[in-house]
């Protein structure tokens, strides 16, 4: 029997139906990767991207509404006795979520279909998660009438920004959803392989700017002014001091900072300049003392130069973590699509991922499908000019979504 009934046969043959799929799907689901990878879109601006995705889910059947601005909510109906009530209501409803952003990146692997877009790229395999969960929607299509409830499938924008799930949410992507699978393609996962692990498996992801002002002066007479620039690139080391020695060496913490702006010409020293970076938490206590300790850090060394500084802090996304019930069945979707070896083991990340957003509000499960390949030079991480995927790994992520979704829906 399985989770909601069914036999041990129709069960086997569900699978059956997927492996049989994926073998038929596996080239147009590479298609639809190299299609969307060479038309990268930023958050917020996927037009294009959303029109395409509306209008396969047209050839297919598959009514939808758009959302979020750039979004779409598409929805399958199963077809299996007592899917629905006689309000209409299905007996159970789940979502699988795909993001569809790329970044403000300039492409340099010299692949065929690389970004026609200069400086946008989709250097976080997002158009793997669409071409995925494309090759999913039709999956899934095929086995309506073994599904007895919904699914509610999920093209997110804005997930660089942190913007596309509370977008969704508030578009009523979870409304009445019972569960939620997503997945991301991972460079630190080998390809072939899939990571499902309950618990925390992605970190609290959260944002600070440092304002300086000094005092400008001509570059030759540096005693009559106070340097913002050499102010700041004092903060800029600092700040790893609260990583290597004000916090314990077992409490995972990244601070980084990704932007360093200062200055008007080379013969002035800089009157002002500022800071923007990240913070990457594991524990929960440890995210409410970080801005505290950064804000002392940085007002200390701004007196210490007689400059003057504004600290900005803000929350971000919370960590991601998997609810146990539900990695567990994406564990077991992987043993049956694609065997035991598998079934990956890893760590996580100090990445952050607005999934997160959707685990606050409903269960469900994160997985990390791999695709990292060294001997096809798929060996870059997330967000290089470099990044590169096993496409082998598409269609392994398609069947293993379509079969934890089945799997609910049984």
């Amino acid at each position: 029997m399985g989770r909601n009934g069914g036999s041990a046969q129709e069960h086997a043959q569900v699978t059956e139906a997927i492996l049989e799929l994926g073998r038929q799907l596996e080239p147009q689901i590479v298609g639809y990767r190299r299609a969307f990878h060479a038309s990268p879109e930023l958050s917020n601006r996927e037009f294009s991207t959303q029109q395409r995705i509306c209008d396969e889910l047209n050839a297919l059947g598959v009514p939808y509404v758009k959302a979020a601005g750039t979004g779409v909510i598409a929805t399958i109906a199963g077809e299996a006795p007592g899917s629905y009530d006689d309000a209409g209501k299905p007996r159970r409803r789940i979502a699988l979520r795909a993001d569809v952003d790329a970044l403000p990146v300039t492409e340099r692997t010299g692949l065929p279909f690389a970004s026609e877009t200069d400086g946008v790229m989709h250097a976080c395999g997002h158009d793997c998660h669409i071409a995925m969960m494309l090759g999913t929607v039709r999956m899934l299509v095929a086995l309506r009438p073994h599904l007895r409830g919904e699914v509610r499938i999920l093209f997110q924008p804005a997930e660089e920004v942190s913007q596309g799930a509370r977008a969704m949410i508030a578009d009523g992507a979870l409304q009445g959803v019972d569960a939620i699978y997503g997945a991301h393609i991972w460079s630190e996962v080998d390809s072939g392989k899939v990571s499902c692990e309950p618990g925390r498996r992605m970190a609290h992801t959260d944002w600070f700017r440092i304002d300086i002002t000094g005092a400008s002066a001509h570059g030759s007479m540096p005693h009559k002014g106070v340097d913002a620039i050499v102010v700041g690139a004092e903060m800029v080391t600092a700040l790893q001091v609260l990583v290597s020695r004000d916090v314990s060496p077992f409490e995972p913490v990244v601070v980084t900072v990704g932007e360093f702006h200062g200055g008007e010409a080379r013969n002035v020293m800089a009157g002002s300049a500022y800071l923007t970076g990240t913070v990457r938490t594991w524990s929960d206590t440890l995210r409410e003392e970080v801005p505290d300790r950064l804000e002392r850090i940085v007002g200390k060394i701004a007196h210490a130069f007689n400059a003057q500084c504004t600290f900005t802090f803000e929350h971000g996304n919370g960590g991601l973590s998997n609810t146990p019930e539900y990695a567990e069945a994406c564990r077991q979707a992987v043993v049956k699509v694609l065997g035991e070896d598998a079934v990956a083991s890893y760590e996580g990340s100090l990445a952050g991922e607005d999934f997160s957003e959707y685990l606050k509000l409903v269960p469900g499960v994160f997985a990390f499908v791999g695709g990292r390949n060294p001997k096809l030079g798929c060996d870059h991480p997330q967000h290089s000019c470099y990044f590169n995927i096993d496409e082998s790994a598409l269609v392994k992520g398609s069947m293993v979504a379509a079969q934890w979704a089945a799997d609910q829906l049984a």
